[in-house]
């Protein structure tokens, strides 16, 4: 045969003449791919008139000729392949497309549209109680003042405050321990748990170091609690409270938070020749028995790096402020607390001369100790014993505190019943002062409610003149560290 006729029935497919590749292919004049079967045969095989023409009326349409192509599974693949690469590529360039709307929006009127009908979320509103001051208190005492300091320890509590309480080294470890049982069997104080005896006590001399140091032990353990409270107040057990704690918390939270009170004069008088150039030592920094500071020969000259002031040693500090001496980010608190360290009644100085030697904490300053207290003519060491006699001063006062109280004096039960609203016989919830957290059975406290709840009454009043004049007046200003 000859060779035309063979490559024409190879491009049949079917084994057809050369008019069927011309009929195939009309246009081009190449013969299309088909079934490759005919060219593995040497001898062409003549077909029937009726196989030619059927295999003819097949082959224009092209879905029967991938059919029958050895490609067609190459060829679905293929198809398979460009529809998900084009599905892909689809859903990136949308992604794409939003993520560029949102840092490049379209125009400014759909901007506004969509700001405009979109739901704006409130701020969360704060939580109950939010803005009510939180104390935090040192209470301290000596030999043979576990009850007082126990009964003080109640006229002053509240679920919202913090409570150090610490009998010294010259306690006898009897007492200290009973204090320690005496606070894990309270039931109130056990489920609040804002009350920590400090059980490794410390040695404090009144007129020597160790009782700033024992103050700066009761901040850093508070601070390492909590730093969730707004004053820290430090109290002895011969101190007293002349109104309830709703009506001190009450009008604390509505002074500044960052405000000092410390008492403080830069005129030394005649505390520059007594005081401040004596030299002193305090055996309560080495010895385990209590004795009083003695005197060296040697006297000094008064400081030329930074100036001295003086005042009460009942102190309530910013929370703050209370951080700065504590932690002391600069070298000013350690520097006045060596300095202090043989300094005649230190407890009188060392906070005053901290605070007025820190730009910063000046403009906080006011000058008072919260405290009521009288003196003797002359003055002593320590203040007159306040009595009945003296009730009647105490209120006027303002003062949230009074000292000094003989114990078990007949004016504290005055105070408890005149100025606290009067508290119960010492049974199970009754030694506490009323207030609005206290929701036991006919207004008891054995049961503790929200303690940011205050009911407060006249010596809220009372406290709030106070403030007006030591804090909301320019006497506030004028009287900062002079």
């Amino acid at each position: 045969m000859p060779a035309s006729t063979m490559h024409g029935g190879g491009g049949g497919g079917g084994g057809g003449r050369g008019g069927g590749g011309d009929h195939l292919s009309p246009t081009s004049g190449k013969t299309p791919r088909g079934d490759y079967s005919a060219l593995a045969t040497s001898t062409p095989t003549k077909q029937s008139p009726r196989s030619s023409s059927s295999s003819s009326s097949l082959l224009p349409s092209s879905a029967a000729a991938l059919v029958e192509s050895r490609w067609a599974l190459p060829a679905a693949f293929g198809v398979f392949l460009f529809l998900a690469v084009t599905l892909a590529v689809t859903t990136s360039s949308l992604s794409v497309a939003a993520s560029l709307s949102a840092f490049f929006p379209a125009s400014p009127g759909a901007a506004d549209f969509v700001e405009a009908h979109a739901q704006v979320q409130p701020p969360p509103s704060p939580p109950p109680g939010a803005g009510v001051a939180r104390l935090a208190y040192l209470v301290s005492g000596s030999k043979g003042d576990l009850d007082r300091l126990w009964r003080t320890l109640h006229a002053l509590y509240h679920p919202r405050n913090l409570y150090v309480v610490h009998l010294d080294r010259e306690a006898a470890v009897a007492e200290r321990l009973e204090l320690a049982a005496r606070v894990a069997n309270s039931t109130v104080f056990r489920r609040v748990g804002n009350v920590e005896v400090i059980r490794r006590a410390n040695m404090v001399t009144y007129r020597g170091p160790t009782m700033v140091a024992n103050t700066l032990h009761a901040c850093a353990v508070l601070l390492r609690r909590s730093r969730d409270w707004d004053w820290f107040i430090n109290l002895s057990a011969s101190d007293y409270p002349l109104m309830t704690q709703d009506d001190i918390l009450h009008v604390f939270s509505s002074i500044p938070r960052n405000t000092n009170f410390i008492e403080h004069t830069g005129n030394l008088g005649w505390k520059e020749g007594q005081r401040a150039k004596p030299v002193i030592v305090d055996p309560g920094l080495y010895m385990a028995h209590k004795q009083d500071i003695f005197y060296v020969a040697q006297r000094r000259e008064l400081p030329t790096a930074f100036k001295l002031f003086t005042g009460s040693a009942w102190v309530a500090l910013s929370r703050d402020f209370a951080e700065y001496v504590v932690w002391g980010w600069d070298n000013l608190p350690r520097t006045l607390l060596m300095y202090y360290a043989n300094f005649v009644s230190s407890p009188e100085g060392y906070f005053q001369t901290v605070l007025c030697n820190a730009p910063r904490f000046v403009p906080t300053a006011a000058n008072h100790d919260l405290h009521h207290i009288q003196w003797d003519t002359p003055p002593r060491q320590h203040p007159h014993a306040l009595t009945l006699a003296d009730r009647p001063a105490m209120e006027r006062s303002g003062a949230p505190f009074a000292r000094k109280f003989p114990r078990d004096d007949p004016v504290l039960d005055a105070i408890d019943a005149d100025l606290l609203g009067g508290r119960g016989n010492g049974t199970a919830g009754d030694m506490f002062v009323r207030g609005g957290w206290c929701v036991g059975a006919g207004g008891g406290c054995d049961e503790v409610g929200d303690d940011w709840v205050l009911r407060p009454g006249p010596g809220a009043a009372r406290l709030d003149k106070l403030m007006d004049r030591i804090v909301r007046s320019e006497a506030f200003v004028n009287s900062q560290c002079k």
